[in-house]
């Protein structure tokens, strides 16, 4: 990339991260381009739609759920590192009104570009749940997709209900008490 195409992406992205955190994942791109210093056809040249852009801002979030899911691989209690990275996706999928929907929607459409932050998530969490399925705390029926589905569902009653700052814990504590 050339430098000025690479410093039009980098204030593209970073400007999609401030009104994504201020709006929500559904902030008007044309005012992420204004407010980043280019027009709507250079952001649509970088990016082919909103899920490219929510893919190059969501990267350094996804780069630090899979690290922590490496971490927590070889903990001695594996439903306690399923539960505590579970919680950790919560917490990132609030931090933006609107990804919880987005991520739950790019697990059924393979031709998002959401699904670049999907698939790495599900293998990472899978890995988690084998070990806490294999250590006899998690039933075997369980699977990675309905976790990450549940998670995501539990991120998006959480937004809708912003005047309940406990309600995400206690929800996926209740989801967790089942998988057992």
């Amino acid at each position: 990339m050339r430098a000025d195409a690479r410093r039009n992406h980098d204030r593209l992205v970073g400007e999609a991260r401030r009104s994504f955190a201020e709006h929500g994942t559904d902030a008007s791109l044309e005012d992420i381009a204004r407010r980043a210093g280019v027009g709507i056809g250079t952001l649509y040249r970088h990016f082919p739609n909103r899920d490219a852009l929510m893919n190059a801002v969501f990267q350094d979030a996804l780069r630090s759920l899979l690290d922590r899911s490496r971490e927590l691989a070889a903990a001695e209690a594996p439903c306690r590192a399923l539960v505590e990275w579970l919680g950790a996706i919560v917490t990132h999928a609030g931090e933006y009104r609107g990804l919880a929907h987005a991520l739950m929607s790019a697990s059924r459409d393979g031709t998002s570009a959401l699904v670049q932050c999907h698939l790495p998530l599900r293998e990472a969490g899978a890995g988690l749940l084998s070990r806490a399925q294999e250590s006899g705390s998690v039933r075997a029926d369980v699977s990675i997709d309905d976790l990450l589905q549940l998670t995501n569902a539990i991120a998006l009653a959480a937004e809708e209900s912003p005047d309940d700052p406990e309600l995400a814990d206690r929800l996926l504590r209740l989801t967790l008490r089942g998988l057992k």
